[in-house]
């Protein structure tokens, strides 16, 4: 399998915080494939169905359970594990569940990102570290243009708030500890990475379009949408890690170049409304129905969002893979098959596919 990091993760150890996650997961399994020794830092797993459970991580990764609002806990792994890289997931990430609990969620994207930051600062043996935050951490206007890296961030709801407050903090720590001018003092690069709505196999998460619809599926019931002419930038969870993990390999070769925050999003062709990602959902299932539960009483959330990655695209040489269709059958083939077993080699098999970018009708 190779690309143009496919030998830099070899015997590199890499924390990943939210290992457990649904992002996590397939980060993981991607930099095992690549040789690299995983160490992970995360809450108990969702469900007992998710990615991490049932493609047997805990068997494969130092798998550490641990809040990432304890920076105790979370200083002494990186103290006893010493890991070169640190891919920052962990997070409160879904919108409406920030409406319940703004408090938990401040705190956990927020000032979870604040221990990673000056655990990083602390550790004598990482390097570079990849915080991943949202492209809701923009100041969302509902323009039809892509927003760019340096357009302002901010946030209407608390989830996108914290985001948009992670990329504040991120760029303090930045100009303040690990200025890129400064970097042979320091040795040390930070960048944020922003990327659309996810889809892939085992996400389980509660008001998640596609385990909304999966759920329904599954259960023989209409799939129920609260918005369906809202327009997203939908992308395989692939080809974000694509990005991150590029983005990663280079940081320390030239940190000016490569520090500070990136976007992550699809073809303008792949930005779409949620009702024919549900379309395309049934079709690749082979069965289903759906019907309109919008509600105008409804909490906030955008109706439209998009990323521009120029950025991306020019200085990394990053490029989505999958098309729309391809990446909503490569996921819903995911849930068809995860009760067979095996789903370690099913989600190798997809990494592998997507690096050669991939014959997804032959999956």
């Amino acid at each position: 399998m190779k690309n143009s990091f496919s030998d830099f993760y070899k015997n590199k150890k890499v924390l990943i915080t939210g290992h457990t996650g649904f992002k996590g997961s397939w980060m993981a399994l991607w930099l095992l494939q690549l040789g690299a020794e995983v160490v992970g830092y995360a809450l108990d797993p969702y469900t007992e169905r998710d990615n991490f459970v049932l493609s047997n991580l805990p068997e494969k990764v130092v798998d550490i359970r641990g809040d990432i609002r304890d920076f105790e806990r979370f200083n002494s792994v990186v103290e006893k594990y010493k890991p070169e890289i640190i891919f920052h997931l962990a997070a409160q990430p879904i919108v409406r569940l920030s409406y319940e609990i703004p408090r938990e969620t401040i705190e956990t994207n927020v000032m979870g990102t604040e221990n990673v930051l000056e655990s990083f600062r602390k550790s004598e043996s990482a390097k570079v570290l990849v915080i991943i935050t949202s492209d809701k951490a923009y100041e969302n206007k509902e323009w039809i243009w892509g927003y760019r890296e340096n357009d302002p961030v901010g946030g209407y709801d608390p989830y996108s708030a914290s985001k948009g407050m992670v990329e504040l903090l991120s760029s303090a720590y930045m100009r303040s500890f690990f200025n890129p001018k400064d970097f042979e003092k320091h040795g040390k690069v930070i960048a944020t990475v922003r990327a659309g709505n996810v889809i892939g196999g085992g996400d389980w998460a509660k008001d998640r379009i596609i385990p909304d619809c999966i759920r329904a599926l599954e259960e023989n019931k209409p799939i129920e949408i609260r918005n369906p002419q809202s327009v997203r930038p939908w992308q395989h969870v692939l080809e974000p890690l694509n990005g991150y993990l590029l983005l990663a390999s280079k940081m320390q070769d030239d940190p000016a170049k490569y520090s500070g925050a990136w976007n992550f999003g699809p073809n303008p062709e792949s930005v779409i409304t949620v009702k024919e990602v549900v379309e395309k959902v049934i079709k690749y299932y082979g069965k289903g129905t759906w019907k309109d539960m919008s509600n105008p009483a409804e909490l906030h959330e955008a109706k439209l969002l998009n990323l521009d990655t120029s950025k991306a695209r020019f200085f990394l040489g990053w490029r989505p893979k999958l098309n729309v269709d391809e990446a909503i059958q490569m996921t819903v083939e995911w849930y068809k098959r995860y009760q067979r077993g095996n789903v370690d080699k099913m989600c190798e098999s997809q990494i592998s596919l997507f690096v050669e970018r991939g014959k997804i009708k032959k999956l």
